[in-house]
Formats: C-alpha cells, structure tokens, sequence
C-alpha cells in the first residue's frame, strides 16, 4: 500500500517480518525516545523476548516505509484469538515522521485488515496522559472499556493476613487457569494472561477462592505480574499473604491492574495509585 498527496511524502506499507530485526528495533527505540513514560532501552538481544511477551505476530504488523526505505512508523499487532480481537501492541512513529500521515494511515489500515478477517474489535492500551495518541484513537472509534491502574505499596502498609498461605502452584497450572480466565472474563489485558505470563522467568503463583496472583521477587521488591480476583474477598487474602510472607518487601503492581480484579482491593488495603495510568480501550467492528 502506498499514500502521497503533494503536501507530504509517500510511503509504502510493509510486513513486519520484511524489515530486519535491527532496523526495527532501532526504529522502536528512535519512536520511543521521548516517551511519556521514559525512553526504552531493550537492547537489540532481548528484541525477540519483547515481541514474544507483547504477542506479536510480525506477519500481522505492518511498518510504513519512505521512498528510501527506511522507517516512518509501525504497528505491532497481537492477535487475541480467544476474544476474537488484535491488539495494537504498539504503535509509533519516529520523531521526524510526525506529522506525515504515516502513523495514522497504519493504525486505519489495522481497523480495515481486522474487520476484513471477520474479527469483533481492535484493542490497545493507551496512556490516559497521553493526550495526542488518545486524540488519534478517539477518533478512530475506540471507546474506553477500563482504567488500568499500577500500585505501590512499602513495607508494611498492608496489614499482613493471619489465615494460611495460599495453595500455590506450578507454571502449567497457573497457565491453564489463566486460559480459562480469559474465556470467562471479558476485556483482560493482555499482558497479565497466559500469551505473557508463559515467558516469565522464576514466576510464583497463589491461588485462592477463584482468584489467582503471579508474581516475582526481584530486589527487595515483590513485583505483581498478574492479579485476576473477581471476588473481593479472594484479592484481599492474596494481597494480604504476600505482606505476611514478604513483610520486608515493597509490592509493585504494573499499571495493568483492573479495578474490578482487585485493584479495589489493593486502594482499599493502603496501596497508592501511580497517577501515570493506561486505559484500556476497544473498537468494535
């Protein structure tokens, strides 16, 4: 696909997996320089890692090219075939393509491919601070579904639990619930499910009363992966068993927490909402 008109440059669109993993990455890496939530620094090593835990499928993205062949924008596309949806991974463009109509003529061409394929919506994560990016996407038709909220929580601000430890379980348990999470519970995002977790390295996980916390202990952090507690009762006693087993340890929680799958209970336990939040947000087609 091609796009001029005589105000600005042409470009033409191609597969993700026609541009060399180095010309990519340092595409990424240019886009991101400036980002709301600080600059990436993924070496070029850990690339593949990076595409495998978003979900990428190269096949499915597409990157927009000048008329020298180099990169004015991409969109990375994870298909989601358990909610019949893609997800826009990620989307930029590199600063001096700004302005070109190269970004959002790839984010229009992921809302007609999807459509084209029979698929019920195009999904994304959006920081709600963000103002730019969510102009561009609010007005391609996607409505916010849910707040994505991160946490923090120092060493004992939440009140330690005095029942049992929760049942904790192996990674092919803990990858099999998160599947049938998933079918049961709509709009989760993607990276607190099976499509991420499966690549995490020395993950943990606690199951209790249909609730199920992943986590890691990285420094003296406990880093909250993915926390799916439909029930109130469920994320208070997981949250509550890891202060109780971690006391020394401050609970980080990325901002992928839905409200309503304990990040209630995490605001209610003592733990602060980092200001810098997403948004989950859909199209339908």
């Amino acid at each position: 696909m091609t796009d001029s008109t005589p105000d600005r440059p042409s470009f033409t669109f191609v597969r993700g997996d026609d541009v060399p993993a180095q010309t990519l990455h340092a595409a990424f890496i240019a886009a991101f320089s400036d980002y709301l939530n600080g600059p990436f620094e993924i070496p070029l090593a850990q690339w593949p890692l990076l595409l495998a835990r978003q979900g990428v499928d190269l096949a499915l993205s597409r990157v927009a090219l000048d008329g020298a062949g180099a990169p004015l924008a991409f969109a990375l596309v994870a298909p989601r075939p358990l909610s019949a949806r893609w997800r826009l991974a990620t989307m930029g463009a590199l600063p001096e393509a700004r302005g070109t109509g190269a970004a959002p003529a790839l984010l229009d061409d992921v809302i007609a491919r999807a459509a084209a394929a029979g698929l019920r919506a195009v999904e994304l994560e959006v920081f709600a601070q963000n103002e730019r990016a969510r102009r561009l996407y609010e007005g391609r038709g996607f409505e916010k579904l849910h707040d994505l909220f991160g946490y923090v929580a120092e060493p004992g601000v939440i009140p330690p639990s005095t029942a049992s430890p929760p049942h904790a379980i192996d990674m092919p348990h803990l990858l099999g619930w998160l599947d049938a999470a998933e079918r049961r519970i709509p709009d989760l995002p993607l990276q607190v499910t099976a499509a991420t977790i499966r690549h995490g390295v020395d993950y943990h996980g606690w199951q209790i009363d249909g609730g199920q916390v992943v986590f890691s202990l990285p420094d003296e952090t406990v880093m909250v992966h993915s926390l799916i507690a439909p029930d109130g009762n469920a994320a208070r006693l997981l949250i509550q068993a890891l202060a109780a087993v971690y006391p020394q340890r401050r609970l980080r929680v990325p901002q992928l927490q839905r409200e309503d799958l304990g990040g209630g209970t995490l605001r209610a336990l003592g733990a602060t909402p980092q200001p810098l939040h997403q948004q989950l947000m859909w199209r339908p087609l």
